[in-house]
């Protein structure tokens, strides 16, 4: 069984995108308001132990209602995770994290989270990337998604 502390905004975007991994169709099709979400930290691994990052940012023009990343790992998550207020396991390898809004041209709080996984890999792929903008449409979805391959030495990888 997973215990993780949720808080019900990231529930409620993962249902809205549930398995999408995109922005509405809706959102797109109808052109809403445009945000360009970037995301940029760092991530280090110790004996299994993955410590991440980040600052989400949006260049604008507009503001976003809502975002939330999804953070997901290329080796599979230990069962009992301690995850930070706002942040939830959504799958065997994701975790979810609510960000908020986020006016344009502004940065969020800086998200940070350690996560264990199973045995003691000696490398992990960890991709982040929106799952909900509150219905805004980012044209540049190339710095929304990041990907960084992490060794376990305990040295820092940027992203």
């Amino acid at each position: 069984m997973w215990r993780v502390r949720s808080v019900l905004g990231v529930w409620t975007a993962a249902l809205v995108v549930a398995g999408t991994g995109t922005l509405p169709a809706a959102a797109v099709r109808h052109g809403g308001p445009e945000a360009d979400l970037a995301y940029h930290g760092a991530a280090s691994m110790d004996r299994g132990t993955v410590d991440v990052r980040f600052t989400p940012r949006n260049h604008g023009p507009s503001a976003v209602s809502d975002v939330t990343v999804r953070l997901r790992w290329s080796a599979r998550l230990a069962d009992e995770q301690v995850l930070p207020m706002g942040c939830a396991r959504s799958e065997e390898r994701v975790v979810l994290c609510r960000v908020g809004a986020l006016a344009a041209d502004d940065m969020g709080e800086q998200i940070e989270l350690r996560v264990r996984l199973v045995g003691a890999p000696s490398e992990v792929l960890v991709e982040l990337d929106t799952v909900w903008s509150g219905g805004a449409v980012d044209r540049n979805r190339v710095n929304d998604r990041q990907r960084v391959l992490v060794l376990d030495t305990g040295d820092e990888y940027y992203f």
